[in-house]
């Protein structure tokens, strides 16, 4: 498998040597970018020739690029969303012509407090109908652009576990839309953080087939009198990474793990303690 990061870089039209230099001190192959839909008017061609520029020279790979909105994927006004297609598929021109892996988006939330905040209604079966109806659009868009999406979930969103995730691909039907394989985000309970091996394994035979690119992070429970579990720098918290790193590399060998949601500063023990706990499994990072 390979390894690359999220956060290194900031705007792909503002990337610079300085960027390409530390991702490539720690070895990582490919990078990612996050960009606002609002902002997709502004980018010009010579954005795009810059950017592939410094990332061809350095032999790295654009794997992932998000496009990031407020509108929710299944909001109940067909108004907000058509805006969300909008949204999503603004992006896709530039994505396409940056060469990236993955096109990264999110199904968003009912709860007005954010895309990753919970609300009983993600959950009712009319929000699934309008979600499916929703992304069969952004598919058939995505396979005019030949790009592959991959959509983000969560244990508290409308993509609340491995099979919801897998119930959705099929239903919308089209090869151009996969799940990302981030398992820390399917961990529902303690039980299944303490006996984590069994949870992974779970996760990646419903998942693994429809998740074609990996998020690589932790899980720390915190003291408290309701359940709290926070994400981790790998290598740092209570899951057996082990399982996942060979879980994934056996699905998709040439396929990519990011490294995502960590400080400048913690990057470096992330990529460390990877890379050492897969040369324990026996899994090969190139």
């Amino acid at each position: 498998m390979r390894l690359g990061v999220v956060g290194m870089c900031g705007d792909f039209r503002t990337i610079n040597q300085n960027e390409i230099d530390a991702i490539k001190e720690l070895q990582f192959t490919g990078v990612s970018f996050h960009f606002p839909s609002s902002n997709i008017p502004e980018v010009v061609p010579n954005d795009i020739t810059n950017c592939r520029f410094f990332l061809e020279n350095a032999h790295l790979d654009l794997v992932q690029f998000g496009i990031v909105y407020q509108e929710c994927l299944f909001d109940p006004r067909s108004s907000i969303r058509q805006t969300a297609i909008e949204a999503v598929n603004c992006g896709m021109p530039v994505a396409r012509e940056l060469g990236v892996f993955f096109y990264l988006f999110r199904p968003g939330s009912l709860n007005p407090q954010g895309a990753w905040t919970s609300h009983k209604d993600n959950h009712l079966p009319e929000s699934m109908e309008r979600l499916i109806e929703t992304l069969k659009p952004i598919a058939e868009n995505a396979e005019q652009e030949e790009l592959t999406l991959v959509m983000e979930t969560h244990a508290i969103s409308i993509m609340d576990s491995p099979e919801t995730c897998r119930e959705v691909v099929d239903k919308v039907g089209s090869d151009r839309l996969r799940i990302v394989m981030d398992f820390v985000n399917h961990f529902q309970s303690l039980q299944q953080v303490y006996d984590s091996e069994a949870r992974l394994n779970h996760i990646f035979d419903v998942m693994g087939p429809i998740a074609p690119m990996a998020h690589i992070k932790d899980i720390r429970v915190e003291n408290g009198l309701v359940l709290h579990l926070n994400e981790e720098v790998p290598g740092e918290g209570e899951l057996e990474l082990g399982i996942a790193l060979k879980r994934f590399d056996a699905l998709y060998p040439d396929g990519y793990g990011l490294i995502e949601h960590l400080p400048k500063e913690k990057i470096p023990l992330a990529n460390a303690n990877i890379r050492n706990i897969a040369s324990e499994n026996g899994v090969t990072i190139y």
